[in-house]
Order: C-alpha cells, then structure tokens, then sequence
C-alpha cells in the first residue's frame, strides 16, 4: 500500500486510501500519533534530522505521521504537488503571507472574501510596511490596473463569501502570470470534489478544513497547497518556526472527514440547488445568490469551472436587517451560527457576524446588505428546511 502511485486513481479513492502509510501493526484504520518528540537512534541520527540530511520526524510542531497522511491525501486530491496543514483556515493564510511578503510588497485581494481575510491585510500585514489594494472579484479590468511592480499576489475566494460571485481562475492566472505575481485562490466553498484551481492555473490553494474537509463542525483546521518550490522555500519555514501546528487528532478527523467528501458535496449541492429555486419563488425574497440559478450573473462560468455549484446559498430579504433578523429567529431546527460546511443546516447574518467588523463602507463596496442572509445547506430532508424557513418568510 505505501508504494501505490495514488496519481493513477480517482479522487474519491484518493479521500480513502491516499497517504496512509501502514506501520509494523498493520493496522487498518490510520492511527492518531499523539506523540510531541520522537526517539533517534544515535546523536549523529538526531543531528542528520536536524539538518535535513536524513529524512523523518523530529518535533511534531513540524512532523507528525497523522498530520503527514492528511497533507499527503489532500495534495493528491487537490493534483498539487505538496501540503502543508495548519491550525486553522486563518493561520494558513497567515503563513502564506508571513512566508511570501515583505516591507514594501502589495497585494491585490477580492473585496468578497471573508471578513477576517480582510483584516489580515488591511489591519495586521499592513504594520509590516504591506499594502493591500482590494477589487471586485468578477471585475478583470480592476484586477490588471492594481497590479504595480511590487506586487507580489493576487488573493481571492471563489465562490465568493457571501454573495457567491464567480471568479474566472484561468483568466486571473494569465494576468497573475503576465505581470510576475502568483495567483492565490481560496478553495474553501468548492473543495477539491467541485474545483481544482491547479488545472486553471493557481499557483497555491488554500483550505479551513474547518468547513466541508470536516463536514460535522468538530475541528478547527487549515492547509496550503502549492508546489514543492513554494512549500519547501517560503512556507514550511514558517510552520517550522511559527508552529501553528494542526493537532495530530484534528487531522485525524479530517482525515475521515475526506472519505466522504465527495458524496457528501454532490448532496449538499442538490439541497442547494433545490432551496435556491424554491427561494426565488417567496415574495419576501428580493434577490437569490446562487450560481446554480440562470438569474446568477456567473452561470455560464460555474458551469465551465465547477463541476457543481456549491452548498452555500445567500439571499436578500426585502425588509433589511429587521426581516433578516425575524426570519433568522423564527426558525427552528436550523442552526444560528456563522460555521459552514456541515452536515446541519446553518444560517446567518453576514453584515452582523462574519462581515461585522468591517466598516459600513467596506461592507457596502463589497456587496453585503442588512437584509442578507447566507444559509449553508446541509444534509436534512430539503422539504423540512423549506418548513423552517417559512415561518419567518
């Protein structure tokens, strides 16, 4: 089993079996290594791992066999060359930055990206002399006339959080590329089962493995993929020094999270799908965000560029903040939080949570509106989360 070269099978079999390196107990499920250090043979072997001259674990902050299998398996899915884990969405795109940037480097962000991307550079990358210039996702032209000669990569998510705007990966990867710049793309609504940035061109993708890696909210975690060069050279020095490590049990569930990824996300996106039809038609509902929908501006695009279109769901509700916050409330069965990507439907208010700490003007250049409400889909019989949606609609 250590010797299969899993780039010869199917994604789905990947999220099994890819990156299990069974040990002398032949065991069959992938055991959680809880260990924080590791035994060397001799002082020279300590030495020769300690420089990198023989291969092998030395401190789990860096090198754990549990954390090694998920960050194999998730390349593999992803068509990536290398992984590396972190311990959260957030500390992933923070070790890209701490790895990539220096004083004086610019980077170009999509304004529809989560609200804590967003203070990461605007609040915290910014008071090491990097500056930030943020554009509409779906706006080419906008992207190519930010670039500046200092500018070191161009940042998005797609789909977008909230409103779920389509980039076009290839076209941005071009322009990324014509000027010198990576292109980095958040792959955190799609997963690797829906969109693989790699085949259009990204340069690193990134995950919160909190999300649908995950798919029952238990952990909290993240990865970066990109080449060997990107890994080896900028950003597993970071983790190394920084240690924002993920916890070997927390890969672990991530791990059993990825066996059903697949059929898992074809069902969240049927859910989706249906919801958002069934949204449209509510005389409450003043606009759908969905790129399943022929209304949504992108369709043709997610079309091309995913292989489904995602279960995440935002819309507007005439009434604003008042009727948003009434139908959030009414519900019953649905989860008020702000979490996505689990098999229990939740629901939130963007303008209030994920997006509240940005100013008024942030949020209204991006999009989000007081009467947005972002619903991630899951996996109960759609019909009931129609019924509970209704008594506040």
């Amino acid at each position: 089993m250590n010797d299969i070269n899993w780039n010869d099978y199917s994604l789905e079999t990947q999220a099994i079996r890819a990156g299990h390196k069974r040990t002398h107990e032949d065991e069959h499920s992938i055991p959680i290594f809880a260990t924080s250090s590791y035994v060397f043979k001799s002082a020279e072997e300590a030495a020769l791992r300690f420089t990198g001259q023989k291969p092998g674990n030395i401190y789990s902050r860096f090198t754990n066999p549990t954390v090694n299998a998920f960050q194999e398996r998730l390349a593999f899915m992803e068509k990536g060359e290398r992984c590396l884990a972190f311990a959260s969405g957030m500390a992933a795109i923070m070790a890209v930055g701490m790895g990539l940037l220096k004083a004086g480097d610019h980077v170009v962000c999509s304004r529809g990206v989560f609200g804590n991307t967003v203070l990461m550079f605007q609040n915290y990358f910014s008071k090491f002399g990097v500056t930030t210039d943020f554009v509409d996702l779906i706006d080419g032209a906008a992207w190519e006339s930010a670039i500046k000669p200092n500018t070191r990569f161009l940042f998005l998510e797609t789909p977008s959080n909230p409103l779920i705007e389509i980039a076009n990966i290839e076209l941005l990867a071009k322009l990324a590329h014509k000027h010198n710049c990576l292109l980095i793309v958040d792959n955190c609504f799609c997963t690797p089962v829906l969109q693989k940035p790699f085949e259009s061109g990204a340069d690193i993708v990134i995950h919160s493995a909190t999300k649908y890696i995950d798919g029952q909210g238990r952990c909290v975690g993240g990865a970066v993929i990109a080449s060997e060069e990107i890994i080896e050279k900028y950003i597993y020095p970071y983790l190394r020094t920084g240690g924002a490590t993920m916890s070997p049990f927390n890969a672990w569930v991530f791990l059993s999270g990825l066996e059903t990824l697949s059929i898992r996300m074809k069902a969240h996106c049927d859910n989706a799908f249906e919801l958002a039809k069934w949204l449209e038609q509510q005389p409450a509902v003043a606009k759908v965000h969905y790129p399943g929908l022929q209304s949504h501006a992108q369709h043709e695009l997610a079309k091309r560029q995913q292989s489904h279109f995602g279960g995440i769901v935002s819309f507007e509700l005439k009434g604003g903040k008042e009727q948003a916050w009434k139908l959030i409330d009414a519900t019953e069965m649905l989860s008020i939080t702000a979490n996505l990507g689990d098999v229990k439907t939740t629901i939130t208010h963007p303008a209030t949570t994920t997006h509240g700490r940005l100013t008024p003007e942030v949020r209204a250049a991006a999009g989000i509106k007081d009467g947005l409400v972002r619903i991630s889909v899951g996996l109960e019989q759609v019909d009931d989360i129609k019924k509970d949606l209704l008594k506040g609609l």
